[in-house]
């Protein structure tokens, strides 16, 4: 006899094979949170340019008035059709009573790092040669590290 013709139309549809056969529901994710496998591409991005922020300002205090940003791509520039023009990275300079910011583009660098360290090692990079325009020295005086990286 076929269980179905019992049902009433407003219960659920049984399925067969159902994973969940003792009605426990998913036990619970596959990772921690604090784990980097649970962070979206976005986020572990984020990271990336937090941890390096916080190295720059460990040597540099000034760079507590510097506003750091994360976008996805740019806007787009006349004539820069070029792959290899597109920016990594902007520093916008302080108007007046603002804060100077400096921006890495996220996907730009993901297009050009694809291991994790070296999207790591790419914003770090980018953060130091932006901090070095914006204080007018040179890579190599934001971070002597600069060329081993």
């Amino acid at each position: 006899m076929d269980s179905s013709a019992h049902r009433s139309p407003t219960d659920p549809p049984q399925r067969r094979g159902h994973r969940d056969r003792h009605g426990r529901g998913l036990r619970g994710p596959l990772a921690p949170p604090q784990v980097p496998i649970s962070l979206t591409r976005s986020e572990l991005f984020d990271d990336y340019v937090r941890e390096s922020v916080e190295r720059l300002e460990r040597r540099w205090p000034q760079l507590v008035d510097v506003e750091f940003a994360v976008q996805e791509v740019p806007l787009p520039e006349r004539g820069a059709a070029d792959p290899e023009s597109i920016p990594l990275g902007r520093l916008i300079p302080a108007k007046q009573g603002g804060k100077s910011r400096i921006v890495v583009y996220r996907r730009p660098v993901e297009i050009r790092a694809k291991a994790r360290e070296d999207r790591a090692a790419l914003v770090h990079e980018i953060l130091i040669e932006q901090v070095a325009d914006l204080l007018g020295l040179s890579p190599d005086a934001i971070d002597p590290r600069f060329d081993e990286e």
